[in-house]
């Protein structure tokens, strides 16, 4: 069942951001500690997605958008630069 594209953005960056890290384990450029970490960000992201498309009946709200966005803005960053060292 598709989902509202807004959650279906949320969605697709985070499943990104999982074989992102994936890929930096596997070559060894992200610590099994690191991934750990970002991979909790992510879940918490996720989890936020789901609360608010819950109470929004499958729909995130644009403000919410907006605010998971920037989180999943600085876990990416934050991956690209475990993985310059």
């Amino acid at each position: 069942m598709p989902h509202h594209p807004r959650v279906n953005e949320v969605n697709k960056r985070i499943d990104n951001q999982q074989r992102r890290i994936d890929k930096g384990v596997a070559n060894g450029s992200i610590t099994q500690k690191q991934a750990a970490r970002d991979q909790q960000h992510a879940a918490n992201i996720a989890q936020r997605a789901s609360a608010d498309e819950a109470r929004h009946n499958g729909h995130l709200t644009r403000k919410k958008t907006r605010r998971l966005n920037r989180a999943e803005n600085r876990n990416s960053r934050h991956i690209r630069k475990q993985r310059r060292h």
